[in-house]
């Protein structure tokens, strides 16, 4: 079934994009390279590693591995509007229906045989424990070795060395799953696309700064988290460069003042996956989303000499492995940085990132005068939608802003 979706997708927009090949289309460019890793995860003859989300998939790919985290999988689910099932699976034996429902609709999917076989698994002990344990229910599951990052809060240099230390075990651990076994020819090149993404993205969140932002409610959904996957490849650079065109050709040519922009929103964590029309709502009520959480370069650039070090770095810098009080100073400086009028947060639930720190990160926005909105939502399992809910909400907060 993944497959075929996956595949379905890759041939319509790559005849989208044959038919318009100078078109502005980042964002369909982003979806055909999306798609392709999705069908690569499902296809016979690749070795797959099902990861947490803090993995470094720019030393996975430099190994040969096409890798992805899990929650990836439980998001595509989730806009397919199949996950429903899966989750009633899982629920069935015996997860709890109040856990994560990212995790259930993966774990599910595991249960009826519709995740692809991994040849090993490399878990990460943040950003949430609920991930570590689904990660090692699919070692358990598929019989396969496992592979666990402790990663440390905080950035010192017995941190860094620590971390360090585990991600060359790490290439110890594929290269004997894979026979082959770490060629710094490849990392060197890979850390190079990393960086060049990077910088690319620094110019894409500037210009998303503007006022008026260029960038529309579905724009940068999602982006940083999950263009992750894909930044250590020419790929990647190529979509990073796309978005930074597209950017700067709306502003250009104006286009960015087409829309009005009464009220700028800073979203927090991840978006609703299933759909769900809270884009239009927003477009309706004047109200743009210009920069989520984790639309951001918090890294400094890779050094190819001292790989281990410089991919140790950039993991302990994104701010899900640090305390939440860093992670709220880092919600500050975005609100500062992009000017945001007020913030969203869907307080996914069963989860701790989003429910759990939901006091600590109203507080700390209110240091900065922007108001939260906390919504009670699940932004994976449709099920538990209350959309007339949600709506008023919504309508009330940004009549309240205005």
């Amino acid at each position: 079934m993944m497959y075929d979706h996956f595949d379905s997708v890759v041939n319509g927009i790559s005849r989208k994009l044959e038919q318009d090949p100078d078109g502005i289309n980042a964002r369909k460019r982003y979806a055909l390279a999306v798609s392709k890793l999705g069908r690569r995860l499902y296809s016979e003859g690749e070795t797959i590693a099902w990861c947490g989300v803090t993995a470094p998939f720019d030393l996975l790919s430099a190994m040969g591995v096409t890798s992805c985290f899990v929650e990836f999988v439980g998001a595509m689910l989730s806009s397919m509007k199949v996950a429903g099932p899966f989750m009633e699976a899982a629920e069935d034996a015996g997860f709890a229906t109040d856990a994560c429902a990212y995790h259930r609709a993966v774990m599910g999917a595991v249960l009826e045989n519709a995740m692809p076989r991994p040849d090993f698994i490399i878990g990460t002990s943040c950003p949430c424990t609920a991930g570590l344990a689904i990660i090692e229910n699919f070692a358990r599951a598929y019989d396969k070795d496992f592979f666990l990052l402790n990663i440390p809060q905080g950035d010192s240099d017995g941190a860094v060395d620590y971390l360090a230390a585990q991600l060359e075990e790490m290439t110890r651990f594929i290269a004997s799953h894979t026979g082959r076994p770490l060629d710094r020819d490849n990392l060197a090149h890979a850390l190079d696309c990393f960086n060049r993404c990077s910088d690319l993205l620094r110019e894409v969140y500037a210009l998303a700064m503007t006022r008026p932002s260029p960038v529309d409610n579905k724009f940068l959904k999602d982006f940083g988290t999950v263009l992750a996957l894909i930044m250590g490849t020419e790929e990647g650079v190529e979509i990073t460069r796309a978005f930074r065109d597209e950017l700067a050709w709306r502003i250009k040519t104006g286009r960015h003042l087409e829309n009005p922009e009464a009220i700028r929103l800073l979203w927090i964590q991840n978006r609703i996956q299933y759909p769900f029309p809270i884009n239009e709502m927003l477009d309706r009520l004047g109200a743009r989303i210009v920069v989520d959480e984790l639309n951001d370069v918090t890294w400094k650039t890779m050094d190819p000499d001292r790989p281990f070090e410089s991919i140790a770095r950039r993991i302990l810098s994104i701010p899900f492995s640090r305390s939440a009080g860093d992670r709220v100073a880092h919600l500050r400086q975005q609100a500062r940085d992009y000017q945001v009028d007020a913030a969203v947060n869907p307080c996914h639930w069963g989860c701790r990132q989003g429910t759990g720190t939901r006091g600590l990160v109203s507080r700390g926005l209110k240091a900065e005068g922007v108001p939260v909105l906390n919504l009670e939502i699940d932004c994976v399992d449709a099920r538990n939608l209350a959309g007339g809910q949600i709506e008023t909400r919504l309508e009330a907060f940004v009549e309240m802003l205005s």
